[in-house]
């Protein structure tokens, strides 16, 4: 008889749980009042913005595209319009690092915050040094990413080195850091 009745709360467990698969409503209205107690006097999740509808951008070369209003002044730039195109999301352009290099110019310590950062020899190479990662020279092919606040500088380049970058977002802040 002792062992009839240890099986019944076993058989009734049993019982109960099949009656909660067979009967999602029931189990649903317990989790879902348990849910409400807790989450009382909380805050909800903050909506998300929605972004603007990116468009296309179209982008052909032209030499008289590439502009020295850059970042840096050893550099011309030659912007792919996905900043605007994707409204500030991402920005993409063609970096000419004007030769020959000057290290006293070009090799300063510095770091971008920013989400993404990758960069591509379209020509020539560059040799740069990342903080964990040490001196690294890249050739035409190369490509490198660069993670947020990573500290780096260029320590040499190609008379004819040109580089394809990819920044989110398009607009950043760049930190130079005392030698």
């Amino acid at each position: 008889m002792a062992k009839s009745k240890a099986k019944k709360p076993a058989a009734r467990a049993a019982a109960n749980s099949a009656a909660q698969r067979k009967s999602p409503r029931k189990a649903a209205s317990k989790t879902s009042a348990r849910k409400k107690l807790a989450s009382k006097g909380r805050a909800g999740a903050p909506a998300k913005k929605a972004r603007p509808k990116q468009r296309v951008a179209i982008s052909h070369h032209r030499e008289e595209d590439f502009k020295a209003d850059g970042l840096r002044a050893y550099a011309s730039y030659r912007d792919l319009g996905i900043a605007d195109a994707t409204h500030g999301l991402a920005r993409a352009h063609v970096i000419r690092l004007i030769g020959p290099c000057n290290p006293d110019e070009v090799s300063k310590l510095h770091y971008h915050d920013v989400e993404f950062q990758m960069v591509y020899v379209l020509k020539g190479w560059v040799k740069t040094y990342m903080e964990g990662v040490g001196e690294t020279t890249f050739q035409i092919g190369s490509a490198w990413t660069q993670p947020p606040k990573i500290r780096h500088l260029i320590m040499d380049y190609s008379d004819d080195v040109e580089l394809l970058e990819v920044i989110l977002p398009a607009d950043f802040e760049t930190r130079e850091l005392a030698a």
